[in-house]
């Protein structure tokens, strides 16, 4: 028997969350045609109706939300990360160091000597070895230094201008508040704490404009590492031979003058070979570390976060449920004149129960169907505010677990409304009239 797909089996997965609440339909309404005396009621009380599917509307739309942008949230960070094979740094936080090197998040690490770079990028199996500097910014935008050959696996060439060729100049990422031809005066520190600490007489000019990306890094300013050794008054890698202020760029460093870089990404043509760059360079003065795993870990924490979410769009529906079932059986009692007239004329009990459970099922499935539409048009506003906070994209879309959310709870609801008609069914019973 052929296995089948994933869509295929969260499709039924989908239509085993609903299925109770359609049969349950089918048996309620099996022989009746209660639909105009649905209708006139839903007539007569349309503002009431309104509100009840309103307000199933907004809690199944938050619950969407909510666990869609959480997806969208882990996706997007794991996207951030894609580019960035092994990280090595010095002993230290693993979570730390991916936070700095992949997310620019201000992090003071000790830094790995020029021999311990050097050992990096001869290590069999790497095939760039880029240094990382951090630690400046500009105008809010973090300011990194590394190579001209990182900047391209990154994000490929310049979507305007160019790479960068001189010390003084800079390539900017696709979001940054700078466009080819500007003239920026980067500091030292982020944020506040970098107001007051401007390099004077390193100014940067931008020459490109980086090609969107996803990440953290379309936020940057990026710059030869020698720039930002050359800010601090440190030595550049470089032999000490040029007097006219031509200073070369990128490799191969002098091992004795290189001052030192908090971390080091590194690419790799096979898997195979990442896993052996992470051994090999695993031991107590370096640390190598896969990105992706530190992730999945910081990703398996928060998970409680995760169920506490879920448990908190979980409860609110629950409380709309019984909300909208206390509201529909005082919607019941003030329709008691109208049953009671349908009683005289003959109607079944079965019927009351029909006509019941019918109307708050329109309700229902109404209100189900107007919450899916506010959650895909508040994805895009949530997903901007969470791009906005944390410097990389979010693009959450509504998927197959919000699919079965909305049949887990449409399903509830329709089940649940049996208590009110069942009710007013038995009210008829009890005051004669049959």
């Amino acid at each position: 028997m052929p296995e089948l797909s994933t869509a295929t089996q969260d499709a039924l997965v989908a239509l085993a969350l609903i299925l109770p609440g359609l049969v349950c339909g089918a048996l309620v309404m099996r022989g009746y045609r209660p639909w105009p005396v649905i209708a006139a009621m839903l007539r007569r009380a349309a503002g009431t109706a309104v509100l009840f599917a309103a307000l199933i509307a907004v809690a199944l739309a938050l619950g969407l939300i909510l666990t869609a942008q959480e997806r969208g949230l882990r996706q997007a960070s794991a996207r951030a990360a894609d580019p960035f094979d092994v990280i090595v740094a010095a002993p230290g936080s693993e979570t730390t160091a991916m936070l700095a090197s992949v997310f620019l998040q201000p992090a003071d690490l000790p830094l790995l000597t020029g021999a311990q770079f050097a050992e990096v990028a001869a290590t069999p199996g790497v095939t760039l070895a880029a240094p990382l500097g951090f630690g400046d910014s500009a105008d809010g935008a973090p300011v990194v230094g590394t190579t001209a050959a990182f900047v391209s696996h990154l994000a490929g060439p310049p979507a305007e201008g160019r790479p960068f060729a001189a010390r003084a100049e800079a390539v900017v990422g696709a979001l940054a508040p700078f466009a080819p031809g500007d003239e920026i005066e980067p500091a030292h520190g982020v944020g506040e704490a970098a107001e007051d600490h401007a390099h004077e007489g390193h100014n940067l000019t931008v020459v490109g404009r980086l090609a969107p990306t996803g990440g953290p890094w379309d936020h940057a300013v990026i710059v030869p590492v020698e720039t930002l050794w050359d800010m601090h008054g440190l030595p550049d890698g470089h032999p000490q031979g040029d007097a006219d202020g031509n200073r070369p760029i990128g490799p191969p460093w002098d091992t004795a003058s290189f001052p030192g870089v908090p971390a080091v990404a590194v690419d790799t043509d096979q898997l195979a070979a990442a896993y052996g760059v992470r051994a090999a360079l695993s031991r107590p003065d370096i640390m190598a570390f896969f990105p992706g795993a530190v992730l999945a870990q910081l990703h398996a924490v928060l998970g409680d976060a995760r169920a506490a979410l879920s448990v908190m769009a979980l409860a609110s529906q629950a409380l709309v449920t019984v909300a909208v079932l206390a509201g529909l059986a005082l919607v019941m009692a003030l329709f008691a004149d109208q049953f009671a007239l349908l009683a005289a004329m003959g109607a079944p009990l079965r019927f009351t129960l029909a006509v019941s459970w019918g109307f708050a099922a329109i309700l229902i499935l109404g209100g189900a169907a107007l919450g899916v539409a506010l959650a895909l048009a508040g994805m895009g506003a949530a997903s901007q505010i969470l791009s906005e906070r944390l410097g990389f994209a979010v693009h959450a879309r509504l998927g197959w677990p919000e699919a079965h959310m909305t049949a887990a709870f449409v399903t509830l609801m329709l089940v649940a409304a049996l208590v009110p008609a069942i009710a007013r069914m038995r009210g008829q019973r009890r005051s004669g009239i049959a």
